[in-house]
């Protein structure tokens, strides 16, 4: 089997890399074990949402000047960034949930209630979800499902009021449980909310609770197969904004976003296969020829002529930490760079603060082609995107998800091509 291209993760950065090869003509791949952290994360994509010191950005474009030299956001520059959000908002308009749409761009984050009731900074974001902006304010009413036992309408209304942001909020629950299952998840809610007589049953037995200066805030369930026919009609049948937030795994928004960019690679000709595993790769001077893969109990091999590594951090199983305390990248043994020397502390005392192993990934030179420790190129058609790349601490910055697309996006422009020369362009804060 010889596709031009092999992608390996089916993440946002897999994804994303994977249709914007199939769309410039390459034969394109995904191979991954799962379908990736789009079905656990907020489905947002967010630059930058706090600082080095813990401090919310309010501007993502103009804070990435702070950042280190070596941050991935180094390889696509600010413009790199700007375009590969309106690559994203464009692919999602076109994709098959239109016209469910993403709004926002990296000039600006709003403020958007989390599961807990925390506020919490966001790049850009699903229409469904922007009526949620706090950042004036307000009164809220937070909808939730007795059958939804991931979230809690009286823990996130509460906490939501005791916020320094100026919001009043209360929580009412509805006892509505999709098809009578006695344990229905935030998924099964999402595919009840697609059936017309469920909104309609939700909407008679909480419209009559709802004061007319309050926003309605839902669980992010507002319809899986056509979120925006659902949320416009529950903003008019309640006369005001109606948003939905975030809950825990799984992810409505995120399964949508991974849905929409299969469906969209199928359509330009490309093919997602889950259940692979990459066991080896072989080389042959400075080229990786061969990809050991194994499917259940067989072994299958490829011969790409480019692979692009999108397999994720540590939480994803990209990099993995052995009993000997050393570092692995797990899919094709790449150098790791960022790791403590042995001896010293890998784990710090504070939970919430930086962390030794924070920035651990495998590093690349501006073609995204990973580097060894004398900064030379390991491999010449190998290009990384996304959480395996060193240099950034992705969930506490929260900038996972904009790493993620716009390494992708640029992964696959130079394996195309077409990458702009946006390199380098975020060390300078009047860039």
């Amino acid at each position: 089997m010889k596709p031009d291209v092999v992608v390996v993760g089916a993440g946002l950065a897999g994804l994303s890399a994977a249709v914007r090869l199939a769309e410039a003509g390459a034969s394109v791949r995904v191979l991954a074990k799962g379908v990736g952290s789009t079905h656990l994360g907020a489905g947002t994509i967010d630059v930058l949402g706090y600082d080095a010191d813990g401090g919310r950005v309010d501007r993502p474009l103009e804070a990435l000047g702070g950042l280190p030299a070596e941050h991935p956001y180094g390889l696509v520059g600010r413009a790199g960034v700007s375009a590969a959000i309106e690559w994203f908002k464009g692919r999602i308009a076109d994709g098959p949930r239109a016209p469910y749409a993403y709004v926002g761009d990296a000039e600006q984050n709003v403020l958007l209630p989390t599961a807990v009731g925390a506020v919490a900074p966001a790049g850009v974001v699903p229409e469904t979800m922007v009526g949620g902006d706090l950042r004036g304010g307000g009164r809220v009413c937070v909808v939730g499902f007795r059958g939804l036992k991931d979230f809690f309408p009286a823990l996130v209304a509460d906490n939501l009021s005791r916020g320094p942001d100026g919001v009043t909020a209360r929580g009412v629950e509805l006892d509505l449980r999709p098809e009578g299952r006695a344990d229905p998840n935030a998924l099964a809610y999402a595919r009840a909310f697609d059936d017309e007589g469920f909104r309609a049953e939700v909407v008679a037995q909480l419209v009559a609770r709802v004061a007319p200066d309050e926003l309605v805030a839902f669980p992010a369930v507002l319809g899986l197969v056509s979120p925006h026919e659902v949320w416009a009609e529950m903003e008019h049948r309640f006369g005001r904004a109606v948003f939905e937030i975030p809950t825990l795994p799984p992810s409505v928004p995120g399964i949508r976003v991974y849905t929409t960019l299969a469906q969209l690679l199928t359509r330009a000709g490309g093919r997602v296969v889950l259940n692979n595993v990459i066991t080896g790769a072989e080389r042959s001077g400075d080229r990786v020829r061969t990809l050991r893969v194994r499917v259940g109990l067989r072994e299958v091999t490829y011969a790409p002529e480019w692979v692009v590594l999108a397999t994720g951090g540590f939480s994803a199983g990209g990099l993995a930490l052995d009993s000997s305390w050393v570092t692995h990248e797990v899919a094709l043994g790449l150098p790791v760079a960022g790791a403590p020397a042995p001896g010293n502390e890998r784990f710090g005392a504070d939970y919430f603060g930086g962390q030794p192993m924070d920035r651990v990934g495998v590093r690349t030179d501006h073609e995204q082609r990973p580097v060894g420790e004398d900064g030379g190129r390991v491999v010449e058609n190998v290009l990384v995107a996304g959480a395996t790349l060193a240099g950034a601490a992705p969930w506490r910055e929260k900038s996972g998800d904009g790493i993620a697309l716009a390494t992708g996006l640029r992964a696959a422009e130079l394996i195309t091509g077409d990458a702009a020369g946006h390199v380098g362009d975020v060390a300078t804060a009047g860039a």
